[in-house]
C-alpha cells in the first residue's frame, strides 16, 4: 500500500472490457486478462508502472483460469512518481 503523504496526481474509474481474452485458448484467459489489464492502464494513464492490488487479481481469477469476468470496474490512482496502482471500484 502506498503511503498517506505521497501526492496524488490523478484518479479516474475505468470498466475495462476482456473481449479479446476470450479470443484465446480456455486455459490461459484469466492470465491474458491481466496482461491485458495492465497494458489497458498503462495505455490511458501513460505509466509503465502499473502494481494491481490483490483484490483485484482474485477478482479475475475468482472463476478459475477459464472463465474470467467479461468486464471489471477499477478505479486507477496515479502518484507523483509516476507509478500506478489499481484498486477494485467500489
Amino acid at each position: 500500500m502506498p503511503e498517506e503523504k505521497e501526492k496524488v496526481v490523478l484518479e479516474r474509474i475505468y470498466v475495462i472490457p476482456f473481449r479479446r481474452v476470450y479470443e484465446t485458448r480456455r486455459t490461459k484467459r484469466a492470465a491474458r486478462a491481466v496482461r491485458e489489464l495492465r497494458r489497458f492502464i498503462s495505455r490511458h494513464m501513460k505509466s509503465d508502472e502499473v502494481i494491481i492490488d490483490p483484490k483485484v487479481n482474485e477478482k479475475i481469477w475468482e472463476r478459475g483460469i477459464e472463465k474470467p469476468p467479461r468486464r471489471v470496474k477499477v478505479k486507477a490512482v496515479k502518484y507523483e512518481d509516476n507509478r500506478v496502482v489499481v484498486y477494485l471500484a467500489e
